[in-house]
């Protein structure tokens, strides 16, 4: 009977057995099935991906060229350290940033954002560690390569800018995608991924979408340790497309020389064709290396470079020519002179006012800084820099003729350039005033005599200035001044280069119709500054008439203004004065008189001109030289 029992149960539990392995083995097709049918695909390209990778080939970024074909930037050949991940990796990669940091000399702040934003990204992402290596740097990553998986040496083009800070506030420069880019609309539509490098600044920001180019990649097969041991796929990048730009590089050269002579190195210098506002130099001072932000920037001397720009009182990063706003001083009396004839405040054959050696207004007397001239016309308060002239023309005009001369030049207005982060200038008006001193919000006599020398209210941007007196001096075509000339068409050398129609569309000019006496009377004031005696004289040219327009602007009351509180010196011309074929505006900070500094600076650009124009020098007696200083403005 026992053995019965044992029997039967021991035939219960290899039921028992049975019934359980049946349902580990249902189990397991059914893990089976699930791994295999439901989700076999997805699993297939993990295995895959375990051994192949997808690594990006970036594009050679365009070239960009002077309007002579020389070259301004472009892009060489260096060796960087590439990491890549697998999908899942960023967090394991965070223990690489503190050994990566310290063997290659980069900044581990920096290198843990930059592996934190890889986290969000696809499979297979790969960014740059470190540009340019040094044969150091390279025999560290291959003595330390089996301790970082994805870890290697790649050769990638990188940017090259010119040398000295030369052209930085015009071509500007790259740098890696920052995260707020990767966050933007633009991101998507120009498919932005981390670590790419794109146009931050300048020119660069401006074209990227011509310059970047279309990265191609290679598919690799890799071993545990991340190394390649196979390529067994390749698409080519396709290049960016070149830039041509309107820039003549003598005449930045030029330009540039003269503000880094200055005395306080500061300043701006701007030339233009005057018939198509194509921007012959564009100088701004002090300058920076662009090459910082494409090379060194994410180096511990880098982060030490970019900190000394950012706490230089003199702001070199600051494009003065486009964001820094001056008192204009007595260039203003150009606008005001031809919006008062325009206005009929005074006429061609009436344009005499009393000087009164300067006006009472109130209990305030304001002077002429030239003295008292009498009673004069419009031309000889121009060449003679005439500041009761145009107290008293201000007056006239009043406050809302001077508003309406600034719309119709469209000084309230940014230019258009092709250049990021424009400001606008700051121009007279009553809620202007209540806004920067509301303890005296209203308008008064005072701030119209003010307004009326390029004083008070009167704020702009050199920019501004020039394409204003640039269109006077042709008569009333005010063009968008511009920078790109043409881009280079993709495939062999030799294609016919274009012009994207969405940019040169908006370049056409605004007319504005400048009666053509009160043209000629206006330049007739600008040629006598500096071929009549007047507060220009000292660089006048024989054979090439300039007509231009000193200014010298207080930054602080009189009695004050010494040392770095100084006036800023101002010019602003064109030539030749009767057909213009170029307008330079040269302004350097805290020197005082416009004639003795600025107006020197200005003719040494047009000397270049000349002989590129002329093929010759300047007649030696007409050179300009320096002598003492008159009391001008």
């Amino acid at each position: 009977m026992r053995f019965a029992d044992e029997t039967q149960n021991l035939r219960s539990r290899l039921r028992a057995v049975q019934v359980l392995v049946c349902l580990l083995l249902v189990a397991l097709a059914a893990r089976l099935y699930f791994l295999q049918v439901v989700n076999g695909a997805y699993y297939a390209e993990k295995a895959e991906n375990q051994r192949v990778r997808k690594l990006p080939i970036p594009a050679q970024r365009g070239t960009i060229f002077a309007r002579s074909g020389k070259i301004l930037v472009d892009s060489r050949p260096s060796y960087n350290a590439v990491l890549a991940r697998d999908e899942g990796e960023a967090r394991d990669l965070m223990e690489f940033a503190a050994p990566l940091a310290e063997g290659l000399g980069v900044d581990e702040g920096l290198l843990r954002a930059r592996l934190d934003a890889m986290g969000s990204q696809p499979a297979f992402e790969s960014f740059v560690v470190k540009q340019d290596l040094t044969p150091g740097d390279i025999a560290w990553i291959e003595a330390h390569s089996e301790n970082f998986a994805g870890l290697r040496v790649e050769q990638q083009p990188q940017r090259r800018y010119p040398a000295n800070g030369t052209l930085a506030h015009v071509l500007g420069y790259v740098g890696e995608v920052n995260p707020k880019q990767l966050a933007s609309a633009e991101a998507k539509e120009r498919d932005y991924k981390p670590g790419d490098i794109v146009g931050q600044e300048g020119l660069e920001k401006v074209y990227d979408r011509y310059l970047r180019g279309r990265d191609g990649y290679r598919k690799v097969i890799v071993d545990s340790r991340g190394q390649v041991r196979e390529e067994i796929e390749r698409v080519e990048p396709q290049p960016g497309q070149d830039l041509v730009t309107t820039i003549d590089l003598d005449l930045q050269l030029a330009a540039e020389e003269q503000l880094r002579g200055s005395e306080s190195g500061r300043g701006v210098m701007i030339a233009l064709d005057p018939n198509s506002g194509e921007i012959l130099a564009l100088a701004s001072a002090p300058t920076f290396d662009p090459n910082l932000f494409s090379q060194r920037v994410a180096t511990k001397e880098g982060i030490a470079e970019f900190a000394s720009l950012l706490k230089d009182r003199r702001t070199p990063l600051y494009n003065r020519a486009i964001q820094g706003r001056y008192p204009p001083g007595s260039t203003w009396k150009i606008p005001m002179a031809t919006g008062g004839l325009m206005q009929g405040a005074i006429s061609v054959e009436d344009s005499r006012l009393v000087c009164g050696g300067g006006i009472q207004i109130g209990n305030r007397f304001t002077h002429c800084m030239g003295g008292n001239h009498g009673t004069l016309d419009l031309r000889t308060a121009i060449t003679h820099s005439c500041d009761g002239y145009f107290f008293r023309l201000g007056l006239k005009m009043g406050l809302e003729g001077i508003m309406k001369m600034v719309d119709t030049f469209d000084l309230d207005k940014p230019t258009g350039v092709d250049l990021p982060h424009e400001l606008v200038s700051w121009t007279p008006s009553r809620e202007l005033k209540a806004k920067v001193n509301p303890r005296d919000a209203e308008w008064r006599d005072i701030d119209t005599v003010y307004a009326s020398f390029g004083q008070g209210t009167d704020v702009v941007t050199p920019l501004a200035l020039l394409r204003v007196i640039a269109g006077i001096g042709v008569g009333g075509k005010f063009y968008t001044p511009h920078l790109l000339r043409e881009v280079r068409a993709e495939g062999e050398p030799g294609a016919a280069d274009y012009r994207p129609a969405a940019h040169f569309e908006r370049l056409a000019p605004k007319i504005v119709a400048i009666p053509e006496e009160d043209h000629r009377l206006v330049v007739e004031g600008m040629w006598g500054v500096v071929n009549n005696g007047g507060t220009a004289s000292r660089i006048k040219m024989a054979g090439f008439d300039i007509a231009g327009k000193t200014g010298t602007a207080q930054v602080v009351s009189t009695g004050k203004d010494v040392g770095e509180r100084r006036d800023h010196s101002w010019f602003v011309s064109y030539a030749p004065a009767w057909k213009p074929e170029i307008a330079i505006l040269g302004l350097i900070e805290n020197v005082g008189q416009g004639g003795h500094f600025a107006a020197p600076a200005v003719r040494a650009v047009y000397d270049v001109y000349y002989r590129e124009t002329r093929g010759a020098l300047p007649p030696p007696a007409a050179i300009a030289r320096a002598t003492k200083p008159q009391a001008v403005h």
